[in-house]
């Protein structure tokens, strides 16, 4: 009787199999990439060899042999693999899956329990996994595209080690595709421009180059197909972009970290990205004008004027004449001075009332409209500073008691240097007030 959540024997295939397929590594020293995880110094690497493999959690981009490993790993562990997937697995599903574990270790046989898709669970059906990894009934691997740390509960992530697979690169894919070759027995009927651009087009990810590849190799051609052909022929396949997921953030933190560091050409090229990816351009809006309040700040008070604007042209125009202007507003603020001391300075006074938040202003600079509060000596030796011979009092605005606060200094770059010489002023005259 076969058990429970088994996956299909591949011993005996009903059908042609998938040139992914039929390349499936069969041992860990033939996958490719990932030697940061597998190499013999790497953590993986070192927990097989010390025969301690510990639940693991698997995070990275679709194709980069998150399955495949923990296929391996059960063949290299002796434990029987089960694979099921968050997307069509519920907690009755998950009973049985845990039940069958439970009495193949009774029958002396551990069992690894790879999840696809562990970040789709909720809270309660990873809770579920808890007691079977403490007691030893599973040994669970999880994959994910998203980041662990904010999709996967604390208590899971503090009882699996989580390893980071990459996307894999163009010598990577180039030892795929040449695998593939001989799989196929034939080469791929391209010139060598057309084939590093169908490496281009899988965008880092194996099983959807293989795909591109059996398509290819299907082709009935008189010689090698130049790029141009092979783009006519060939859907290009749309770069990875989860308009809420890692990709989002990461691309989006790309942009701002361009733009902080004045970079234009860098900046336009992820702005770009993100809307070749569907991003919608209100958001771009919305986040480049915080870029101008957070970055630039009082350095340029043009920046945050320059980005309102473009943002009104792109609600006035759509798309794509619209996405134009906020290009020209991300190109100023990539190359106007940069400043967040004005950010710094509010961080300071909030954190300041924080811990004060209950000391009253300065009696003197209380308004005394009863003659109650007179008497009380609200506003009592308020100097109007209008009345100054320069126009500055230099009296203390803070509360009585309260040693002054230095929450903003401005950088000397752009306008800020301006408003520098007003603070060192104005700084001055107080100084010497305070000496009178």
């Amino acid at each position: 009787m076969p058990d429970l959540f088994d996956t299909p024997s591949t011993d005996t295939p009903a059908g042609p199999r998938p040139l992914a397929d039929r390349l499936r590594p069969k041992k860990l020293s033939e996958v490719i990439g990932q030697d940061q995880v597998l190499g013999a110094d790497a953590p993986l690497g070192t927990m097989l060899a010390s025969g301690s493999l510990s639940s693991l959690i698997f995070w990275g981009p679709p194709g980069v042999g998150k399955t495949t490993i923990a296929r391996l790993l059960a063949d290299e562990t002796d434990l029987h693999f089960i694979q099921i997937s968050a997307i069509f697995t519920g907690v009755p599903e998950l009973r049985k899956v845990f039940e069958a574990a439970r009495m193949r270790r009774q029958n002396g046989k551990g069992t690894l329990l790879f999840v696809d898709e562990i970040h789709r669970f909720n809270k309660a059906q990873q809770d579920g996994f808890l007691p079977h990894m403490e007691d030893g009934t599973i040994l669970l691997v999880g994959a994910t595209t998203e980041n662990p740390s904010f999709e996967l509960n604390a208590a899971v992530l503090s009882r699996a080690q989580v390893f980071i697979l990459k996307r894999l690169d163009l010598k990577d894919l180039e030892l795929l595709a040449q695998r593939a070759e001989k799989e196929l027995g034939k080469a791929l009927p391209l010139d060598g421009p057309a084939r590093e651009a169908l490496l281009e087009m899988a965008d880092g990810d194996g099983r959807a180059l293989l795909n591109l590849i059996e398509q290819v190799a299907a082709w009935k051609t008189d010689g090698k197909l130049d790029t141009d052909a092979l783009t006519k022929r060939l859907m290009k396949r749309a770069a990875k972009y989860d308009k809420s997921g890692d990709e989002h953030y990461n691309l989006i933190s790309a942009l701002h970290k361009s733009v902080r560091g004045s970079d234009p050409d860098a900046a336009l090229y992820w702005f770009a990205r993100m809307l070749e990816g569907g991003e919608d351009p209100r958001y771009l809006a919305r986040r480049i004008t915080r870029m101008a309040v957070e970055d630039i700040g009082l350095a340029d008070p043009q920046a945050q004027a320059v980005c309102l604007q473009s943002w009104e042209t792109y609600e006035r125009l759509g798309s794509p004449e619209g996405e134009l202007a906020l290009a020209q507003a991300l190109t100023y603020i990539a190359l106007a001075p940069k400043s967040n001391a004005a950010y710094v300075a509010y961080k300071g006074a909030r954190a300041a009332a924080k811990k004060t938040g209950s000391e009253p202003p300065p009696a003197h600079i209380l308004n005394a409209p009863t003659s109650l509060m007179k008497e009380q000596g609200f506003g009592a030796g308020y100097a109007y500073d209008h009345d100054a011979e320069d126009g500055f009092s230099g009296q203390n605005y803070f509360p009585d008691g309260m040693k002054r606060g230095v929450y903003y200094t401005p950088v000397d770059r752009g306008f800020e240097r301006e408003l520098k010489k007003r603070v060192d002023y104005f700084a001055g005259l107080r100084a010497k007030r305070g000496k009178n």
